[in-house]
């Protein structure tokens, strides 16, 4: 006959107790965390917190604790006449938050370097394709968190289109160049993108505290000669610079640099780093913008050390190992990852044609949120 393993009642102390789960370990919990976290502190129909863990007059203290039904059931020291509370938690989902560890996001997603070659093989969705089919809208939000670029066609010759695609991941985000802007000649230009020069490799607005995160270019017109797009995956970039020189890609990680934008109406300044991590250490993105760039305001003698390690990173993002070129024609909406994603334009000859392109910003954040409940893997997913 088999023998039936029942696990030890819980051990109560002052500030939490122990508990023996499924892995046949005994993990601690606190006391404070469990009553937050009780399944009755969440509004149901919002699904936000309404507990006041700040209201209680007294430490949260387990008057007794049983497991019941494969779940840990705690009987709460009443802090008051009436308040007697009982909160029960799965085993399962404590053993889920048992190492202390975030929560698993699927929208942290293991990205995929490209370089020079990647136009042939860059992800392409049609406009009403991800406007009609979930899965179509699913594959070109995984491109975009993995590659960090992808090619919309088909979009109609409209404001309405730029605005129609951008709300499939998130809100059109204004910056001071306000909500949409339209990359073509200008008569009184406050930006080299606005004149038929060249534009260097850089990502946008670094001047404001928190750059927007994706960024859309709408083809309107495009029959000048030149002008080809020039793209460079900077996370790619940014990992041969940690294996060649990784001192200075340390100091690239470390250092904050200053950018601004001033012009008659407004004048913006922000501090960035130029290479940026994640959590966990891995490289996020890039920020670089010569043309943006403030004047460097650190120690003389730390230049000595910060300007060639910058100065080497800014050639390797030029090699032609690492740079794709092509043209964006008319009917197609590049979108990219702006802090991963270094752009460019090659100068064109403005008599020979006219090139428009219309552009608007969505957030990193929304991105994600929206890969999320596509997967269906959130906190409340079914």
């Amino acid at each position: 006959m088999a023998t039936l393993t029942v696990s030890p009642p819980p051990v109560l102390h002052d500030t939490g107790l122990d508990i023996t789960l499924d892995d046949g370990l005994c993990h601690y919990f606190n006391y404070y965390w469990l009553r937050d976290n009780c399944a009755t502190s969440f509004d149901p129909e919002t699904r936000e917190r309404l507990y006041d863990i700040f209201a209680e007059p007294a430490p949260p203290r387990a008057a007794a604790a049983m497991i019941d039904n494969d779940s840990l059931v705690i009987d709460w020291v009443q802090t008051a006449p009436n308040a007697a509370h009982r909160s029960t938690y799965p085993l399962a989902w404590l053993a889920a938050h048992a190492t202390a560890r975030p929560r698993p996001d699927p929208a942290i997603l293991p990205r995929r370097y490209w370089f020079a070659d990647h136009y042939p093989a860059m992800a392409r969705f049609g406009f009403d394709a991800v406007r009609t089919d979930r899965e179509a809208l699913k594959g070109w939000v995984h491109a975009l968190l993995t590659e960090g670029v992808a090619i919309l066609g088909g979009m109609p010759d409209s404001d309405a289109a730029l605005e129609t695609a951008a709300n499939l991941i998130g809100f059109p985000r204004p910056t001071f160049f306000g909500a949409y802007f339209d990359v073509r000649l200008h008569v009184d230009p406050d930006n080299v993108a606005y004149t038929a020069k060249a534009l260097e490799l850089h990502t946008d607005v670094p001047a404001e505290d928190l750059p927007p995160g994706v960024q859309f270019l709408h083809c309107r017109r495009n029959s000048v000669e030149g002008g080809e797009s020039l793209f460079v995956d900077g996370a790619a970039v940014a990992a041969e610079f940690r294996r060649a020189h990784p001192a200075d890609f340390r100091l690239l990680c470390e250092t904050t640099v200053p950018f601004y934008n001033e012009h008659d109406a407004y004048d913006m300044r922000a501090r960035q780093r130029v290479i940026e991590l994640d959590d966990r250490g891995d490289i996020s993105g890039v920020t670089i913008s010569q043309h943006m760039a403030d004047v460097f305001d650190h120690d003389q003698r730390f230049l000595d050390a910060y300007y060639p390690a910058f100065c080497r990173f800014g050639r390797l993002l030029q090699d032609p190992r690492f740079v794709m070129r092509f043209r964006l024609n008319a009917g197609e909406c590049i979108v990219f990852d702006n802090h991963r994603i270094v752009h460019a334009r090659a100068a064109f000859v403005a008599e020979s044609g006219e090139r428009h392109l219309r552009g608007t910003y969505t957030d990193r954040g929304e991105l994600r949120s929206r890969w999320r409940k596509l997967s269906g893997e959130g906190r409340f997913s079914a």
